[in-house]
């Protein structure tokens, strides 16, 4: 019997030699970095998103492929947390929540001034945001004013702000959005026209990513914009006396004038922003689930587009991200101010004059204000205690007893004492010339102000 002779080795070594799966040409599915672009962005896309309040009525404005879906999602996510918490607290009690907008948007701010009220004695050691945007417009407002002839050694700036009536306790302020709505135009055409020429051309992957970007950007913006963005601030106890205060850094001083309740809407004032009920919250959970679809779509499906579609949905984000960064680089501050000094207070009446020392400053705002209590703001501005600043804080506050005599401080009223050494009577002499220039400053006030 013949038995055939088989070369083992050689037989092994082809059955390795041949591959376990032979494949006729390459797979479809392949990764590239076309889809990682949606990522990027993150930071000026949110900050697009807050505008939906900012700039007015922006609710309608978001209908475009915007990039940055992974940060959307997760802000919206952490957002959406935060309200079911106080959300769900408060289910029984009201019919409607307030959120704080900082919490999705990071626009604390920061603190304001401290504030000192002039006849009800009320200290503040830090007011609230729309303060310090109040503080800053006044600041700028007029460089130095009216310059005050005297002495010159550390100029201060006092702007007194005449509020007039007080606003609402609870208000919508509106600001324009004409040259938003212009701009946002160009992406929402870019991204709809994008979509659609994919549709076209057959690349039904590329314009349905399109399209999910779009729906994901568009819903979520018409949801917070669906919020109420409301101004609120306490209403003042009947009877209680006017609220007149100041508002002081180190260079400025703010004289607020007017009843409690318009000192109140700065002091204490604040933006918030309003849902309808607790369960507006799961559209915005829903809103973060959806632009983390938008996410993880994107990034496994566009390099399955053909490269015309994968152009197209580059172009779309692109523009999108321009129109992001454009909006992002407002100065939202100057917007917020904007929006305190003409939706809230409705153009208060404002009046600055600089004077060139501390000394004459603070004259010139207890002549202003007549306070209930001169002598404690007196040392609270100016805390020296030496013999010469006693003496002429006892003199500035009896001639506060009647600021519109025209002999005030007048130098037959003031004579050398012997208890002072000549040093010191000459820095008596010239702490009563700032005092006697911020009368003048005064009288100019008056002159002015009965126009």
């Amino acid at each position: 019997m013949f038995i055939p002779q088989v070369d083992v080795p050689t037989l092994f070594n082809s059955q390795l030699s041949m591959p376990l799966l032979q494949l006729d040409k390459p797979p479809r599915f392949s990764l590239d970095m076309s889809g990682a672009a949606s990522l990027l962005g993150g930071d000026d896309a949110v900050s697009a998103m807050a505008a939906v309040h900012v700039y007015g009525d922006q609710r309608w404005l978001g209908w475009y492929n915007t990039p940055g879906s992974l940060q959307i999602a997760k802000r919206l996510s952490s957002f959406a947390k935060s309200v079911s918490f106080r959300g769900l607290s408060q289910t029984f009690f009201s019919k409607s929540i307030h959120v704080d907008p900082t919490s999705l948007f990071e626009l604390d701010g920061y603190k304001g001034p401290k504030f000192r009220a002039a006849h009800s004695g009320t200290v503040i050691q830090e007011t609230s945001y729309v303060a310090a945007l109040f503080m800053k417009e006044c600041t700028a407002w007029d460089s130095e004013g009216k310059v005050v002839p005297g002495r010159r050694s550390t100029p201060i700036g006092i702007t007194i702000a005449d509020l007039g009536q007080a606003p609402a306790s609870e208000m919508r302020p509106a600001s324009s959005s004409a040259f938003t709505l212009l701009f946002a135009s160009i992406p929402i055409a870019i991204s709809i026209g994008t979509c659609a020429l994919c549709a076209v051309c057959g690349d039904f992957y590329a314009s349905s990513l399109i399209l999910v970007g779009i729906v994901a950007s568009g819903i979520s913006c018409f949801v917070l914009g669906s919020a109420d963005f409301i101004f609120t601030h306490p209403e003042p106890a009947k009877g209680s006396p006017a609220g007149d205060g100041i508002l002081s850094s180190d260079k400025d001083i703010v004289l607020l004038r007017g009843t409690e309740g318009a000192v109140n809407s700065i002091t204490r004032g604040s933006f918030s922003l309003r849902f309808s009920s607790v369960a507006h919250y799961n559209l915005i959970r829903s809103c973060s689930i959806l632009f983390f679809i938008q996410c993880i779509t994107q990034l496994l499906l566009i390099p399955q587009a053909s490269l015309f579609g994968q152009m197209m949905f580059l172009t779309s984000l692109g523009v999108s991200a321009l129109y992001n960064a454009w909006l992002s680089s407002l100065d939202k501050e100057k917007i917020h101010q904007k929006l305190v000094f003409e939706g809230v207070l409705e153009n208060p009446t404002l009046a600055k004059y600089t004077l060139g020392t501390r000394t004459a400053a603070v004259t010139f705002m207890l002549l202003v204000l007549q306070p209930h209590d001169p002598a404690g703001l007196l040392n609270e501005f100016l805390p020296n205690d030496t013999k010469v600043w006693r003496q002429w804080k006892a003199t500035i506050l009896e001639q506060l007893r009647h600021p519109r005599d025209q002999s005030f401080l007048s130098e037959s009223k003031l004579r050398e004492r012997d208890e002072f050494t000549q040093e010191e009577q000459d820095l008596l002499n010239l702490l009563y010339e700032d005092a006697r220039a911020a009368y003048n400053g005064y009288r100019d006030y008056l002159r002015v102000d009965s126009l």
